[in-house]
């Protein structure tokens, strides 16, 4: 008997199903990168929104506090070493964050590696995090390092930040030309190059080097976090919560030391100005205005369209 070809089971072929095959291996290569497009833009934003959210608290604690709080509270010994307590000033705006509960269980005068600061130091604040940055999901070990970069001893577990105080162009620690140092209170009327052309807060992404919003603490070291491109350095504590625009220039968010600003934004890292404002800083700026925005006071004459 002959079959009716309107009962016949209908099926690919071989070669039809490889075009379809090929067919959706195009689509999902063209899709993809669109959706980690799309994922990025918002993640950007979210940093940007970050950022404000930290220029307001600033700004709030300015009001209050008739200055900007401290790049990190120490005292000095003779030789004009660090002797703590530590705390950055990140940890100083725990309230106008909205974050008071946790600031309560701080007490500023008392240093951070004390075991009754053990949970306040851990805690993760996402405010304090880029979305496209990878810090780790929880606290990490600090203390004083090798030469070769390794952890001696653990004086104590901290945080991770994604964003670090503007210090301003030489290493940061001490007097620095920027908002941000030790012991710091700089006032907007100190900004004399202009508030809105002042760099206050910016990026250093946690695959490259260590940063914590909690503040310097003392006798540790920062290095790069294993993994890094960047080269082995062994640092100071104070660059755990402070950056410079440095002695060389990639870019801003495109570090050449760990010490530096840094970001994993596509072609740029995100600021916030003393003015509150944030912008997005990529390779086309010159590194004489990148410099001159780094400095509070130096008399440099900078344009928006500079930046």
């Amino acid at each position: 008997m002959r079959n009716n070809p309107a009962l016949t089971r209908a099926g690919f072929t071989l070669i039809e199903l490889l075009v379809v095959i090929a067919i959706m291996a195009v689509l999902v290569g063209l899709l993809v990168p669109a959706v980690q497009k799309v994922r990025e833009s918002a993640a950007r934003l979210q940093c940007v929104n970050h950022l404000k959210q930290v220029g307001l608290a600033l700004h709030n604690y300015h009001d209050g506090a008739g200055q900007f709080p401290a790049g990190y509270l120490s005292g000095f010994d003779g030789v004009g070493n660090d002797t703590g307590p530590g705390w950055g000033w990140a940890a100083q705006i725990l309230p106008q964050l909205e974050q008071e509960g946790l600031f309560r269980l701080i007490d500023l005068k008392v240093p951070i590696e004390v075991v009754g600061h053990a949970q306040a130091r851990a805690t993760i604040i996402k405010n304090y995090l880029c979305p496209s940055d990878s810090p780790p999901a929880e606290a990490f070990a600090v203390g004083p390092r090798t030469t070769h970069g390794e952890l001696a001893s653990t004086l104590c577990l901290v945080s991770p930040g994604s964003y670090v105080g503007c210090f301003g162009i030489g290493e940061p620690g001490v007097d620095g030309d920027g908002v941000f140092y030790r012991g710091s209170s700089v006032r907007i009327a100190d900004i004399t190059d202009g508030a809105s052309s002042t760099l206050m807060v910016g990026e250093r992404s946690f695959r490259d080097a260590q940063s914590t919003w909690v503040g310097a603490v003392i006798n540790a070291n920062q290095v790069p976090t294993p993994g890094s491109p960047l080269a082995l350095q062994v640092l100071p504590a104070a660059n755990f919560v402070l950056a410079h625009t440095g002695e060389t220039f990639n870019g801003p968010a495109f570090p050449e030391e760990i010490n530096h600003f840094t970001s994993r934004h596509a072609g740029a890292g995100n600021f916030v100005f003393a003015d509150g404002h944030v912008a997005g800083l990529g390779r086309s700026i010159s590194y004489q205005v990148y410099k001159a925005i780094a400095t509070r006071a130096g008399g440099e004459v900078v344009a928006h369209g500079d930046y």
